[in-house]
């Protein structure tokens, strides 16, 4: 009876999960018109300059990682290695907070540009549902999409997305 209560008063956390993300899906939708005035070869060439952007803002964390990595394979002193192990991994966690974060803020400007190279490739267009289970895959959470909901063109947003590191992408 509480639970049912407490559902009535506070929502579907599932609800205010998909609910929090109706900004991005807002930006998403008021970038659409640009994109469309875009031509194909100006729509393709933004792949370059996301990558970029991506790879700049995290450029310096990347160079400090490798120095760390090779001054834990030259160093042959237990101690110093340990120490050296510690030093890297922090640095890894850095640099991850640092990619999630720059592909958190390309988001929006990805996510329309697959949609609008999906409507001119395709054919197909992404809804905001798919938009929003993009956000989710993205957020390495679980979409549930029912059949016909779209779950493959909505992959295709967080795969483009995560793949402009340079890492691979895997769809499960």
């Amino acid at each position: 009876m509480l639970k049912g209560l407490f559902g009535k008063i506070l929502g579907d956390a599932n609800a205010r999960e998909v609910k929090g993300l109706q900004p991005i899906v807002d930006e998403i939708n008021r970038l659409e018109p640009e994109y469309k005035s875009l031509s194909d070869a100006e729509l393709a060439a933004l792949t370059a300059a996301f990558r970029s952007e991506a790879l700049e803002a995290v450029a310096d964390l990347r160079a400090d990682v490798a120095e760390l990595q090779q001054q834990m394979l030259s160093t042959t002193d237990a101690d110093a290695r340990r120490d050296a192990e510690t030093r890297l991994q922090q640095a890894n966690q850095r640099l991850r907070a640092a990619e999630e974060k720059a592909l958190d803020e390309l988001l929006p400007r990805a996510f329309a540009a697959v949609r609008e190279a999906a409507g001119r490739a395709l054919g197909e267009r992404h809804f905001d549902v798919q938009l929003v289970g993009g956000v989710i895959l993205h957020q390495g959470k679980i979409a549930e999409m029912k059949t016909g909901e779209g779950k493959t063109l909505t992959a295709t947003l967080p795969l483009y997305l995560n793949s402009l590191l340079g890492y691979g992408a895997h769809l499960v």
